[in-house]
């Protein structure tokens, strides 16, 4: 559950951080081994490389390398979280005495957090070449041309879906959470729910009693049925469409 839960919390961080990540990308490589004042600066500061970007490549292209930026987040930082956590939760982290030793919890950080770069480096590569994608009038540093999906693609839809999944899932879990326990819910001779009172109580109740974590039980699953539930549904509502607009003209 670390694994998980400290992965989907950095891609919920990245939906936001990723334009600056794309900013901070090609003021970088703008005037890569040259002489400050012999090339022609695209890009003079934060706040207007943000203007020229939205200006020349479009707004969508401040959330350019998302898709690997999300990959990367959730590998990374589910490696490196989730293994610091699993460290600590097994009493590794404490001397015999039972306190807190310094030099070990350095190590385990330090260990987690090789195995998460190491591991997360070439989907770093990706987004990077993404990232510096650019109009000719631009660009900065080698453009690489790469194409993740074919225009019209169908993968480009359930990839958008699974991206976008990121923010409804962590926005609806828990409430999700406290509908199945109030559907679930024991009742008396007059249909009462036993446990709970209604959709505030039961919220109160479980993230009273069993935490921030409890509120999102079932995260995983919900993720990952949402962004082909989602493409599955809009296929058939645009086939089923189409037959009917056919059969009745």
């Amino acid at each position: 559950m670390d694994f998980l839960m400290s992965g989907l919390a950095a891609c919920g961080a990245c939906l936001f951080t990723n334009p600056l990540e794309v900013v901070k990308t090609r003021m970088q490589l703008q005037g890569e081994l040259r002489a400050p004042g012999t090339y022609q600066r695209h890009y003079r500061n934060v706040f207007h490389a943000f203007i020229t970007i939205g200006k020349v490549d479009g707004l969508a292209a401040l959330q350019k390398g998302l898709a690997p930026a999300l990959l990367y987040q959730f590998l990374m930082n589910g490696i490196r979280l989730g293994t610091y956590g699993l460290v600590e939760a097994g009493g590794y982290l404490h001397t015999t005495e039972g306190t807190l030793s310094p030099v070990r919890s350095a190590a385990a950080g330090a260990l987690a957090g090789v195995m998460g770069a190491y591991l997360g480096s070439p989907i770093y590569m990706v987004k990077t070449h993404l990232q510096a994608q650019a109009a000719t009038e631009i660009a900065v540093g080698h453009q690489y041309n790469h194409q993740i999906f074919p225009p019209q693609s169908w993968k480009v839809a359930l990839a958008a879906a699974m991206v976008s999944g990121i923010a409804v899932v962590l926005a609806m879990t828990p409430f999700d959470v406290v509908s199945t326990r109030l559907y679930n819910q024991p009742t008396d001779a007059q249909g009462k729910g036993l446990m709970y009172r209604g959709l505030l109580d039961a919220l109160l109740q479980t993230a009273r009693k069993e935490g921030i974590f409890g509120m999102y039980k079932g995260i995983g699953a919900s993720y990952f049925r949402l962004g082909p539930h989602t493409i599955l549904s809009l296929f058939f509502w645009d086939q089923l469409r189409t037959v009917y607009y056919t059969y009745t003209k």
